[in-house]
């Protein structure tokens, strides 16, 4: 058997931890599947103290992440620090100029960072891999990089965040407004230190740009991605639009177009009877529609201990095994940087506003829609309390353009009160 790799893990969090446990659990396995011992040779983290609920006693402790980077007896430096700069940066830059291969879960830094590490990794002659860091323990970036290899991808879209899932999904079966779900998730844990990173949408996002850069051979461009979170979405909205036959997500959509790269992050509106309208909870999705396989749907856990370590370890894997390939599927000088587009794909969309109790209102409503050339597929409205009354309408495909026109244009009409509130329909 050949000699064993040498693992220095920085970070030992809940990630963290779920890899110590499959080495320590799984050795005779991981030997017999890899050819060759997988052994943690050094640790590090911010506190030495902490009850980790793990035996790390015959791991050597080191006190700095680029300290453990730069040990001659590590081959394979594993990042789960992270942050888009900083210690995470720098230590995986070490790690690749002392000839040790990467494996990080550090969507942030890929997002922004991808296409100067991937530079400098392959320069060296080292690999990063990073299964982890998009939709937890599905395995997008394999599937991508090798499985649909050879076939041109024509979009990608799913659900990436599940904190996002799990509060638009517990907003419907509970009836519960958004602040209140949102607590829950802080209570429990699921939100970020900053939220702001889950129901803004900016998580899902890096995921959204990584997958982009692999799917049509270009640069990471998170700065391109068009980014709306979940802030706005009522539970009036959840329910109107189960009232019509669809559920909310936060869906990221990426597709190369004549025009560029269009790639957006936002809640849409997705027939409740489709895989993604039946995506519940904390669990993530990612659609690939390719040439020559057609549309795939990938389901799974999309964060947690046990599914993001298990990602960890198939990149360990890959490299114990011998497997290199070029960080983002083809070699790093051959991505260009994207011309990036708004989407302009018609669509039909959900528009919900508050109707003045005043004669004509509709009328005016109607008259904006037309003059903005947008036609009305559906409309619901709903009855009447203290002099207004939600009106829901769903129009035939339009412009994203033509909706913006016509969103401006309502409130100068007198008739509705608050802003109105419009959702694209994604078809799935």
């Amino acid at each position: 058997m050949s000699a064993p790799l040498r693992l220095g893990i920085a970070g030992l969090g809940t990630v963290g931890i779920g890899v110590v446990k499959i080495i320590q659990n799984h050795a005779d396995l991981l030997a017999a599947r890899c050819g060759r011992p997988v052994q943690i040779t050094a640790i590090c983290a911010r506190d030495r103290q902490k009850n980790r609920d793990a035996d790390l006693s015959m791991y050597e402790w080191v006190d700095c992440a680029r300290d453990l980077a730069r040990r001659d007896d590590v081959d394979v430096f594993v990042e789960l620090v992270g942050g888009d700069e900083g210690i995470a940066r720098e230590a995986i830059e070490i790690a690749l100029d002392s000839g040790k291969d990467v494996v990080t879960a550090n969507k942030a830094l890929l997002a922004i960072h991808g296409q100067a590490l991937a530079e400098r990794a392959e320069a060296a002659g080292r690999v990063i891999r990073f299964e982890a860091a998009v939709a937890g323990g599905i395995p997008v970036i394999k599937t991508m990089t090798e499985s649909l290899a050879g076939n041109r991808i024509k979009r990608v879209m799913g659900v990436m965040n599940g904190t996002c899932n799990y509060i638009l999904t517990r907003m419907q079966s509970a009836g519960l407004p958004y602040e209140t779900v949102f607590e829950e998730a802080r209570r429990l844990g699921y939100l970020e230190a900053d939220p702001t990173l889950d129901v803004g949408g900016i998580d899902a996002g890096h995921k959204l740009a990584i997958l982009a850069a692999i799917a049509f051979g270009t640069q990471p461009a998170f700065d391109a991605v068009e980014i709306e979170g979940i802030e706005r979405v009522s539970i009036d909205d959840i329910n109107r639009a189960a009232d019509m036959g669809y559920r909310i997500k936060l869906l990221g959509v990426a597709q190369m177009t004549a025009r560029g790269l269009e790639q957006r992050m936002s809640p849409c509106l997705v027939p409740a009877d489709s895989p993604l309208g039946q995506l519940e909870g904390g669990t993530n999705m990612v659609v690939i529609e390719g040439d020559a396989v057609g549309q795939i749907v990938l389901r799974g856990a999309g964060a947690g201990e046990g599914p993001t370590a298990s990602a960890v370890m198939s990149d360990i894997i890959e490299i114990a095994r011998g497997v290199r390939l070029p960080v983002f599927g083809q070699p790093a000088a051959t991505l260009a940087r994207p011309q990036a587009a708004r989407t302009a794909v018609p669509a039909a969309y959900y528009i919900r506003l508050m109707l003045a109790d005043k004669p004509g209102a509709l009328a005016k409503v109607a008259t904006v829609l037309g003059d903005a050339g947008i036609s009305i597929d559906r409309m619901r409205q709903y009855r009447h309390a203290a002099g207004e009354a939600p009106v829901l309408i769903v129009t035939h495909k339009t412009t994203p353009d033509a909706i913006d026109h016509a969103i401006e244009a309502l409130p100068r009409t007198g008739v509705i009160t608050g802003d109105p509130v419009e959702l694209r329909i994604e078809e799935v």
